[in-house]
């Protein structure tokens, strides 16, 4: 009889967990049992290993076998044990050396052949061993750039399951810790001096950016709606060290890390299509749960074109989201968060139409406009702080060389320096953008004096604004403020901040 156990890492959500990995090779008739809530993957991976075992030439448990999965009641997914499971049952046969198999963590997949292959969520994994008090983990080359990522932690990097074999014999050529090179260049993104025209757009993105703050854009084909969303991210700051972590650990949950890719710095961008289910949007499937769009949209954009196209129970599933920064998804076997702190960017025509012209040209009925723009739910568009209505781009505007626009560098640094002023000002409470800032707090700790907001008092009598609608105005205010370089928002920013929630309301 003989007995060995490895270590290994199940997520849930983008939270790693440790599992270990116990093989038992009992005397007796040969039979093999799986046990602790594995899925079929998990299930069909010991007859993976088992042929990999036999084609290095070693021999595979043959007696009256149990694979235990611990803990026990935690779903187990993938193939990511594959690796610890292989190593386990070699030293379930005296092939390695029970002391030796369960000091490093193991992730990866196995091929038929003894190859390693990437799995999905190394990172969140590494990092959940190195909070258990593991200083090794082992990993396919192809994770090994992931792996490193995680400082404090030996990461070895094996091509082949006999490679790992021979490093825990320490009978061959040891594997070695893999050394991150340094990470590449941003390339740059879409420049904002592409844009023609639109300074009202132009504007509205300047101060989204400034205070992290959800954004409608209306008008006409060819307005630049989707121009000025994809050059949002641009204007952003880089992330920080924690929230890349977070971005680059959805990243790798949703399969979307590229082989090799470092740290994500710059703000992820996601435009999904109008056919995109509630499930791809916030997140969820049938087995296990994966991030949607707006969780890979962590940190950064999440732009929904043609909104009105979109069901509008599915754009109804992001208000909660949106308001808490996490998301939450319950399924019949477990539940997972997921962290989801994006800027939501809506696009939208002004009636089904959709005339390059304009109202001019339209041929659509008032009834039909209404329910068209009735799509996008007065719930989810009480959370949006900008409402702007961009005009067609005019033959003027067109033509005119004489102007060269502001580039995306210029803005940024405008932006950088709003920020840091918010940042001053909101030291010590964790909150980072005027957006984030809680409309009690708001009101008892950075108090806008009356009579700059007489203009949006008037507003909220006639009903013109929500309660909600008027703590957001004054957060566009102060964000405003740090663009000007003010103490305190006066009229004018006030004024402003009403314009640009209201114009596009009444469009």
């Amino acid at each position: 009889m003989a007995q060995a156990r490895t270590w290994s890492v199940g997520l849930v959500g983008v939270t790693g967990a440790l599992v270990e990995v116990a093989v038992d090779d009992a005397p007796g008739a040969p039979a093999l049992a799986l046990v602790g809530l594995p899925d079929a993957v998990v299930r069909q991976s010991v007859d993976r290993v088992r042929a990999a075992v036999r084609r290095c030439g070693w021999s595979f448990p043959d007696g009256r076998v149990t694979i235990s999965l611990s803990p026990a009641a935690m779903p187990k997914q993938g193939a990511g044990f594959d690796l610890a499971l292989a190593v386990a049952a070699l030293a379930a046969t005296g092939r390695l050396a029970l002391r030796e198999v369960d000091r490093p963590v193991f992730l990866g997949e196995v091929g038929l052949d003894g190859s390693l292959r990437a799995v999905r969520g190394v990172l969140p994994g590494v990092l959940a061993a190195r909070a258990a008090g593991f200083g090794t983990v082992v990993v396919p080359a192809a994770n090994a750039a992931e792996a490193a990522l995680v400082p404090d932690v030996t990461v070895l990097a094996a091509e082949h399951l006999g490679d790992v074999v021979e490093h825990l014999r320490r009978s061959g050529a040891r594997l070695s810790a893999h050394r991150p090179s340094p990470p590449p260049p941003l390339p740059p993104g879409p420049d904002l001096a592409d844009v023609v025209g639109q300074a009202t757009g132009r504007r509205a993105i300047e101060v989204a950016a400034a205070g992290g703050h959800h954004l409608l854009l209306t008008g006409p084909p060819g307005a630049g709606k989707t121009m000025l969303a994809e050059r949002l991210p641009g204007l952003l700051p880089l992330l920080t060290d924690q929230v890349a972590t977070e971005v680059t650990a959805v990243a790798s949950v949703a399969g979307a890390l590229p082989p090799g890719s470092p740290l994500i710095r710059r703000p992820p961008f996601e435009a999904p299509h109008h056919s995109a289910s509630a499930v791809s949007l916030v997140g969820g499937g049938s087995g296990q749960i994966r991030p949607g769009s707006l969780s890979r949209a962590h940190g950064g954009v999440l732009f929904i074109d043609e909104a009105p196209e979109f069901p509008r129970t599915v754009l109804d599933t992001l208000r909660q989201p949106l308001e808490r920064g996490t998301v939450t998804i319950h399924r019949a076997h477990g539940s997972a968060t997921f962290p989801c702190r994006a800027q939501l960017v809506l696009a939208a025509n002004p009636c089904p139409c959709a005339s390059p012209a304009g109202d001019a040209a339209c041929t659509c009925g008032s009834l039909e406009r209404r329910r068209y723009q009735a799509r996008l739910s007065g719930p989810l568009l009480d959370r949006v702080d900008l409402r702007v209505q961009l005009p067609p781009v005019t033959r003027a505007a067109w033509l005119d060389g004489l102007t060269v626009p502001e580039s995306t560098a210029v803005v940024a640094e405008r932006v950088r320096a709003a920020r840091a002023a918010a940042g001053e000002r909101l030291a010590g409470t964790g909150l980072a953008t005027s957006a984030e800032v809680p409309g009690r707090l708001l009101r008892e700790r950075w108090p806008v004096p009356r009579a700059a907001l007489a203009l949006a008092e008037r507003a909220l009598e006639r009903g013109a604004l929500s309660v909600r609608g008027m703590d957001r105005v004054v957060r566009v205010s102060w964000t405003l403020a740090d663009l000007a370089g003010r103490v305190v928002p006066g009229p004018e920013e006030v004024a402003e901040a009403l314009g640009l929630r209201l114009a596009g309301a009444a469009a």
